[in-house]
């Protein structure tokens, strides 16, 4: 297996002489697709949005997903292929090309790789696909016998009239196939049965893997242009701020600098080498004086914190509804016992591993621009170099390639990177590729929002929870980060809310508020978005709770979740990974679940402490998911595991201050994401269920933080409240 070439990939949509292309549309019908889309170089017979067959028996399947290392490039074509009875080892992967109309995620009517659900939107849809596919192969497979479509069986890529032992391989029909006007109606009874899965639920080499061990795989960094100038930009300190002025003489003297170039948010450096271009950036420090623009100046984040906590302590001030069931104010004013607690978690950083970077050419005439970028959104690419320069997103080529990680950072509606490469290629008239430094990245990134939480619960005299009320103040995300899907959702901020409804754990009354704090700090999704911060808090809370009546955790959330079996399992399976109840000597465990998104996870932390640095050490983490058919199971596995490191590192260190509305840290020594030496034992228990495949990629991140907060108190009676849970606020605690 390996990967299709790239520029096959943007130029051929059809790969084969007189190969078999067949399209198909989420709505069933066969499309009148533009003839540019297609290469007749090769002969190739038609146009296909998903699937086409060569007649030596390749099978090229387009995959719609971004892969930044979550593995969409091999899961989803596998869903295809599985349905198609297609040989595995024949297919291979097509980047789809960003055309809404045939490869939008459906949960987000665009091309959007975000949220962990490209396997759950896709995953009905490529399904009936394969399977439209394999129907019009089989009937043009009997056409040719003279016999009855129900007389043929499938294997990979043949097609077998058992009666006969006649055999056609699907290139062998490719070569005289012809195709129906309309798509063949699939009813979900003509899917496979779960237990007929070829690939689904089975294991197989990512497809991206053996070019990144080789170093063959392509990343923008990566590109190389004829005639390329390199650039960086000096961006503002403060979000909202331009220059006022610019001493740009330091700058233009040094070696290789081409240009310098007032931007409206920063100032832009063109030179020869990226080295000439950084160092003249450097010349430039000091010599900028920018405009107060903006909200954030003044803003100090440690500040705020008291000032946001107190705001969400404050239950008379006005909030807005976020969930509601029952009448938790009511039950709570006669409740028998009332548990009060406050938590917080600070801004984070995306700290994926490949900088920002991204390279355009625009055409003198500024009428087309060609761009070489990673990106989540394909469409929101292509969208904001259109808005950029004033033209039709169809004048806008977009090339995409791999992403060294994204966890949200590199899907924003605005893509500031790209339109820094856009705005500069025009005005160089050459292809410009920008890059960021890790400073550069540090400095100006979108973080996760400061967040404050108070909550209330009433137990009744029995001790049973019967009333749940939680008040977040926080900085919004989705207005900065996609405007179009805020107005579209009516100003609800689901990117800081979901994650606080708690709607599998068996509470009659709930009452989650909103307090939008607006500080004009960059803000953006993380990965985990709300879940994080809102699960820190409650999973926390829910222990507190469990302490108050004197029950034991893990016992008190099972018997929360006993309306929900596929969550009680995944908690009994991870107490019993961990030996739950089993003493240990100077260690401790605590436990946390959450329902992410219908993918209902536990994890228990193993910990032990250094009273005298403050220093946490977690030595193991087990964890139990159930995210239904998992498509593509060690992969799954992966990426629970690395989504718990993740969240070992902005539980325990990873913390970005922000001063005067700028910033404070600057790369990894001060940003300190986890090293070797910090990573746990790691156990993963899947759980495959037959229910529709859930979400994956981030779905351990969460749990992680109020797991080793709950596992601390267990060590020492002391209830850490903030996030990250720095050796420092350790020491303060304990004190």
């Amino acid at each position: 297996m390996r990967e299709h070439n790239h520029q096959i990939t943007r130029r051929k949509m059809m790969i084969g002489a007189a190969g078999l292309a067949f399209a198909v549309a989420y709505d069933g019908t066969h499309p009148v697709l533009a003839a540019q889309m297609a290469s007749a170089e090769n002969g190739a017979k038609a146009i296909n949005p998903w699937v086409s067959i060569a007649p030596d028996g390749r099978i090229f399947i387009m995959s719609p997903a971004a892969e930044m290392g979550q593995g969409s490039r091999t899961s989803l074509p596998r869903i295809v292929a599985d349905e198609l009875d297609a040989d595995w080892d024949k297919v291979q992967i097509v980047p789809a090309p960003p055309i809404d109309s045939l490869y939008a995620n459906p949960g987000f009517g665009m091309l959007y790789t975000a949220g962990s659900n490209a396997v759950t939107s896709y995953f009905t849809p490529l399904r009936k696909f394969g399977r439209q596919v394999r129907k019009v192969l089989l009937e043009n497979a009997a056409r040719k016998w003279g016999v009855a479509v129900s007389e043929l069986v499938t294997e990979p890529s043949v097609v077998i009239h058992a009666a006969t032992g006649r055999r056609l391989a699907y290139g062998e029909i490719a070569a005289f196939a012809e195709l129906p006007e309309h798509a063949p109606e699939i009813a979900d009874s003509d899917l496979k049965r779960h237990s007929q899965f070829r690939y689904i639920g089975k294991d197989s080499l990512r497809v991206d893997l053996p070019g990144k061990v080789a170093g063959r795989a392509e990343y923008a960094i990566d590109v190389q242009l004829p005639g390329m100038l390199y650039a960086c930009v000096l961006r503002a300190p403060v979000e909202g701020a331009a220059p006022a002025r610019v001493n740009d003489e330091a700058g233009r003297g040094v070696a290789g600098v081409r240009e310098i170039v007032t931007l409206p948010y920063g100032v832009g450096i063109l030179a020869e080498t990226p080295w000439s271009a950084f160092a003249a950036r450097q010349a430039l420090l000091g010599e900028v004086t920018w405009t107060h623009d903006g909200r954030a100046w003044g803003f100090d984040s440690d500040a705020a914190t008291a000032e946001y906590a107190a705001a969400a302590r404050d239950t008379n001030a006005p909030a807005t509804v976020w969930d509601k069931r029952g009448n938790a104010a009511a039950e709570l004013s006669r409740a028998a016992t009332i548990v009060e607690a406050d938590y917080v978690s600070d801004y984070a950083y995306h700290a994926q591993m490949e900088p920002l970077n991204a390279i355009a050419s625009v055409s003198p005439d500024g009428s087309r621009a060609e761009i070489w970028c990673g990106t989540q959104s394909q469409t929101m690419a292509q969208e904001a170099v259109a808005k950029v320069l004033g033209i039709l997103r169809s004048n806008v080529t977009l090339h995409d390639t791999l992403l060294g990680g994204a966890f949200g950072r590199r899907g924003h509606r605005d893509e500031e990177f790209i339109v820094d490469a856009v705005l500069l290629a025009k005005h160089a008239g050459r292809p410009v590729k920008v890059r960021w430094t890790r400073e550069d990245d540090v400095h100006n990134g979108r973080l996760r929002p400061l967040s404050a939480h108070h909550l209330r619960a009433g137990l009744d005299a029995a001790g049973r929870l019967i009333a749940w009320h939680q008040r977040i103040a926080v900085d919004r995300v989705l207005p900065y980060a996609d405007p179009v899907r805020y107005e579209a959702a009516k100003h609800r901020d689901g990117i800081v809310m979901r994650g606080v409804e708690l709607t599998t754990y068996d509470i009659p009354h709930e009452l989650s508020e909103q307090l939008y704090r607006d500080s004009g700090v960059r803000t953006s999704p993380l990965r985990g978005v709300g879940w994080t911060a809102n699960t820190f808090a409650a999973e926390s809370f829910v222990d507190e709770i469990a302490v108050r009546r004197d029950a034991d955790p893990v016992q008190f959330r099972i018997e929360l979740l006993k309306n929900f079996p596929r969550g009680k399992a995944v908690m009994e399976r991870v107490a019993e990974m961990a030996g739950w109840g089993k003493p240990r000597d100077g260690r401790a465990l605590g436990a946390a679940f959450v329902d992410y998104s219908n993918t209902p996870i536990a994890g228990i932390a193993e910990v032990s402490l250094d009273r005298a640095t403050g220093v946490i050490r977690v030595h193991n983490f087990w964890c139990a998911i159930d995210c239904g058919i998992p498509v593509h199971p060690d992969n799954v596995v992966a990426q629970t595991e690395g989504s718990i490191v993740y969240g070992l590192g902005i539980s325990l260190r990873e913390r970005i201050t922000v001063k005067n509305g700028a910033v404070m840290q600057s790369n990894f020594y001060d940003y300190q994401v986890p090293r070797m030496r910090d990573i746990p034992a790691i156990e993963v228990a899947l759980i495959p269920t037959d229910n529709h495949p859930t979400g994956a990629g981030q779905m351990g991140t969460p749990i992680v933080g109020p797991a080793i907060a709950n596992a601390v108190y267990r060590l020492t009676g002391v209830r850490l409240r903030q996030s990250p849970m720095t050796s420092a606020r350790v020491k303060q605690a304990l004190a």
